[in-house]
């Protein structure tokens, strides 16, 4: 058996003289190293270092004890010397920083701003609120006041009797003293009655009588009061803040059964337009890919902040998540109404249009690529319906079939702000300035708004 060396002694590097470098070479700017402290140094921890030459042994140096065989290595002695090595070795090196850094005066530096100590008293930085809170948050904030609401009513049987019709859906308490914002569907009959008995249930288990306030003639939408007071309320949002790809919260009743569901998506699109049944259309619709299912009609969809922003009211039949809601903004006019006392309506200008986009300018060959080309349209069985509505306020004012509605009071009508959404905002009897497209030539029309009939 062969012995190995035994590695060299501790070198000193306070013992070199610093060697100047030679002309022409090039040389690092930067400090020279500092000379490391004794307990840094180990011999068997720097084998390949030898002595300084300034230092040289007048001895060879002959090796005193015989090399460790692998039986040896492995066996309980040699292994409880490598591990105590390795502890002694650990707490020499961690105790020389300390050393150190005492010596430096960093272990003495106050604590900066970054630093994660805490004084007393002191609380840690709030943590970013994730989706999962939002939600958490909406849902503790805005379930009480979504109710479900039973409509018992009658209708006409397949065979022409007169049979029972009832119906479940949701709702949302707008207001303290009783009044509530719905859908029109959930509050008729199928034969499109009003049912004749309304239960509104609240998530806490007290059940109201309702009665049914008023009827959205624009969209399906519609009030309802019951008699009480200090009742919990929703917070109104504004669905013209909405940005697609945002978080959607819906909540409601789903199949009439499950109260207090709440589900979760995107808004997926803004400005949508469906029909949800024979002359029946609906625009400007809120795309949600939040669960919505029969039962959640009526019920409210929220936004991260818990603000309603939109009524739930349709499911595409044919689809996998894809829902709509009614954009705030569009109720509220009749919301107010309602707390005023006044009649539920909606302004009424008497024209049919087409939204002006890209592929509408092309097709029609037009100059602009914005507004709302009056022009006559068909209806599902096929039959033409006029530009114009005869005996209308836009008959009355002189607007044509052809002509660009360009804006309203100096707003501009384009894909962002469709012309029926805007004369929302306008109440029936007011007079507003159409800025018109007709030809080349850019005129202005007043026209004075009537009141939209139920039903058209």
């Amino acid at each position: 058996m062969t012995e190995q060396p035994r590695p060299p002694e501790p070198r000193d590097d306070a013992l070199e003289a610093e060697t100047p470098a030679p002309q022409g070479e090039t040389v690092a700017y930067s400090p020279p190293p500092e000379p490391r402290p004794e307990w840094t140094r180990s011999a068997w921890l720097d084998p390949s270092e030898t002595a300084p030459a300034s230092v040289a042994p007048t001895e060879p140096v002959t090796p005193s004890t015989p090399t460790v065989t692998a039986s040896r290595r492995n066996g309980p002695d040699g292994l409880w010397r490598i591990l105590g090595a390795a502890l002694l070795s650990a707490v020499l090196a961690s105790g020389g920083t300390v050393i150190v850094l005492e010596g430096t005066g960093a272990l003495d530096r106050p604590a900066g701003p970054g630093s994660g100590s805490l004084a007393a008293g002191q609380t840690p930085n709030p943590i970013a609120i994730d989706d999962s809170s939002a939600v958490v948050t909406a849902a503790a904030s805005v379930s009480p006041a979504v109710v479900r609401i039973t409509a018992i009513g009658t209708t006409t049987g397949p065979l022409g009797g007169t049979i029972p019709d009832r119906g479940v859906g949701s709702g949302v308490i707008y207001d303290p003293a009783g009044w509530i914002l719905t859908n029109r569907h959930v509050v008729r009959t199928q034969d499109g009655a009003i049912a004749s008995e309304l239960t509104v249930e609240l998530k806490d288990g007290r059940e109201f009588k309702g009665t049914v306030y008023g009827i959205d003639t624009l969209t399906d939408l519609a009030i309802v009061k019951v008699d009480a007071a200090g009742l919990p309320s929703a917070p109104m949002g504004r669905s013209a803040d909405i940005k697609v790809g945002q978080l959607a919260i819906a909540i409601g009743s789903p199949l009439g059964t499950y109260t207090s569901t709440v589900t979760t998506g995107i808004i997926s699109a803004t400005g949508r337009s469906i029909d949800v049944e024979a002359g029946v259309h609906l625009t400007n619709l809120i795309q949600t890919d939040a669960a919505i299912n029969p039962g959640n009609s009526g019920g409210p969809l929220l936004d991260a902040a818990g603000q309603v922003i939109g009524i739930n009211t349709a499911v595409e039949a044919n689809s996998n998540g894809i829902g709509f809601a009614i954009p705030i903004d569009i109720a509220r006019p009749i919301m107010a109404q309602a707390l005023a006392g006044e009649k539920l309506a909606r302004p009424y200008v008497g024209i049919r249009y087409v939204q002006i986009d890209l592929k509408v300018k092309k097709d029609n060959n037009l100059t602009v690529d914005h507004g709302a080309l009056i022009e006559p349209q068909t209806d599902a069985s096929g039959a033409t319906l006029p530009a114009i509505n005869p005996g209308s306020p836009a008959e009355k004012a002189g607007l044509k079939a052809g002509d660009i509605v360009l804006a309203i009071e100096g707003q501009t009508v384009d894909s962002e702000h469709p012309l029926d959404a805007m004369l929302t905002s306008y109440a029936p009897g007011q007079t507003v300035k159409l800025t018109v497209l007709r030809g080349t030539a850019q005129i202005e029309i007043s026209v004075t708004l009537g009141t939209r009939p139920e039903g058209l």
